[in-house]
């Protein structure tokens, strides 16, 4: 897999982009930004973005750990949707 991503760098780099920015939507953008500094946010995140690619071209696993870390919202995401609901059951009763 590592070699796939290392002979791909430019979906590579997207795949990290892409990750990136949607934890950074769903956990650190709490308001609306201008539209300036949503650029200045996003030109530091395709730099930062783009350090990572060379890490994950010298070996390490960037891909798989932000995958994890998705992966991780999703599961607390369904776990509060699930306690949620199961408060909204019990209070119904």
């Amino acid at each position: 897999m590592t070699d796939w991503f290392r002979d791909h760098t430019l979906i590579t780099y997207l795949l990290i982009f892409v990750m990136v920015a949607y934890v950074y939507h769903k956990v650190f953008a709490t308001r609306r930004l201008p539209i300036l500094k949503l650029i200045v946010v996003y030109a530091a995140m395709a730099v930062g973005c783009y350090l990572l690619l060379i890490f994950q071209l010298f070996g390490l696993p960037i891909v798989l750990c932000i995958a994890v870390a998705l992966f991780l919202m999703l599961l607390t995401r369904v776990r509060a949707y699930a306690e949620k609901r199961q408060r909204g059951d019990s209070s119904q009763s």
